[in-house]
């Protein structure tokens, strides 16, 4: 009796460095570049370690590409948001945009850690390139003022660090952080309170 095997499905390699890539996101965004080890992103990517260092190489290195992909991942939003035809201004999409990529665990978190490493000779040069470019398409691409350009970035950072610090906990028992966190994330503040809080929690539903 002859009996047939199903063939087995295997990733293509850029499906699985895309899946370290997204994997590292997470962890990098929630340990920061010093307290995050190849080993931590193997095991949230399920695969190997050695697996990992094969592709990527060092720790750098894979935080680079976690760091290039990021940037990547939000010119590539911004663009679709001032090709929209939403309603608001540009700037209102593009923040929108911003705002959106927090459903990406880690994405902007990363930026965040990268952004800090300015000292570190190779991180802070992908770094300082990839802010420039941001600021470059706000001025050449969407068209805004300078001034303006810099008040977007400087509200990008402050949206940042409220994350960063988890300012969402003190939400419901801080009625000076959720006038802060209201002020600054206006209508997309309940995507923050899910992200953040997950959508079962208390902090999810409030208004």
């Amino acid at each position: 009796m002859t009996t047939t095997t199903a063939p087995t499905t295997r990733m293509a390699s850029d499906e699985r460095r895309e899946l370290v890539l997204k994997a590292a996101t997470v962890v990098f965004g929630q340990r920061g570049y010093a307290g995050t080890t190849t080993d931590a992103v193997a095991a949230a990517a399920g695969v190997s370690q050695p697996y990992v260092v094969r592709i990527f190489g060092t720790k750098e290195k894979l935080f680079l590409a976690v760091l290039k992909r990021a940037l990547d991942l939000l010119l590539g939003s911004f663009r679709a948001a001032l090709a929209s035809d939403s309603p608001g201004t540009v700037g209102y999409r593009i923040g929108a945009a911003y705002v959106d990529l927090l459903s990406d665990r880690g994405l902007l978190l990363s930026l965040m850690h990268g952004f800090v490493l300015g000292a570190e000779p190779e991180i802070g040069r992908v770094a300082r390139c990839g802010f420039l470019d941001v600021y470059r398409f706000l001025k050449n691409e969407a068209g805004l003022p300078a001034a303006e350009a810099a008040d977007f970035l400087a509200h990008g950072m402050l949206m940042n660090t409220l994350v960063g610090m988890r300012m969402t906990d003190d939400y419901e028992s801080d009625p000076d952080a959720r006038e802060l966190l209201q002020g600054a994330l206006q209508t997309k503040l309940p995507l923050l309170l899910e992200v953040t809080n997950g959508p079962g929690s208390s902090a999810s539903t409030a208004s």
